[in-house]
């Protein structure tokens, strides 16, 4: 039988603090994951929060963010049509998956803490023994996800994900609706970064994967792929 991950991207395709701002999937972000896990043999199903369409951050799709994976993605109408009937939590039974992967872009920091249907499919996938990934913002998803016993999966663990320093660099800071890094110290998460911005960075603690950045999302990848 063979491994199987879940993918979790966005609905949301704009900023709360200014409509005409778009935003949305990171589409790299999810490309680099999908061509590793492709590789490996693995079997792989898109997930929102939501269902169906998932939007694309318009920053991803310029150069130098539009590498050789997204824009190979982004030409392919088949690849692009599983980002327009994405699952929704209510149709995934978390015992066929081994694994879950948290995509980033700054439009999940809108739609992926509250929905717990996604809590509901980490926290399972996790106290089976499974392996929890997530890269960028993308470990936005894990801010309120609890276990059994009502701790933060990410209480005591070491963790990245997208910096404030970095929020400040894109320029993003007025627009994000919180600094998702001091919202992960507040619950007990072992946060660091790495010493240049934007600089991939990879942490893995047993079974937990985080990745810093959209430059990080090969590495990340490829050490989830490594725990499967």
């Amino acid at each position: 039988m063979s491994t199987r991950i879940l993918l979790v991207v966005t609905n949301v395709d704009h900023y709360d603090a200014d409509p005409s701002h778009p935003t949305g999937l990171w589409l790299s972000e999810l490309t680099h994951a999908y061509d590793i896990f492709a590789e490996r043999g693995f079997e792989q199903t898109i997930v929102s929060p939501a269902g169906g369409k998932s939007p694309l951050e318009p920053r991803s799709l310029k150069f130098p963010n539009c590498d050789k994976s997204a824009k190979a993605w982004h030409d392919d109408p088949a690849r692009m049509a599983l980002l327009e009937e994405t699952a929704s939590p209510e149709q995934i039974d978390s015992a066929d998956y081994d694994a879950i992967y948290f995509t980033g872009g700054h439009a999940v920091m809108f739609d992926f803490p509250d929905s717990e249907g996604l809590q509901r499919i980490t926290r399972e996938i996790f106290e089976r023994g499974g392996v929890v990934g997530a890269v960028c913002h993308g470990y936005c998803g894990l801010l309120d996800t609890t276990l059994s016993d009502g701790s933060y999966l990410v209480a005591g663990r070491n963790i990245t994900g997208f910096s404030w320093r970095e929020e400040v660099l894109a320029r993003v800071d007025k627009l994000v609706p919180y600094n998702v890094e001091e919202y992960m110290k507040e619950r007990g998460a072992n946060y660091s970064k790495a010493l240049l911005p934007f600089a991939s960075n990879a942490v893995v603690d047993g079974r937990l994967v985080t990745g810093q950045n959209p430059g990080s999302a090969k590495e990340t990848a490829t050490k989830v792929a490594a725990l499967l």
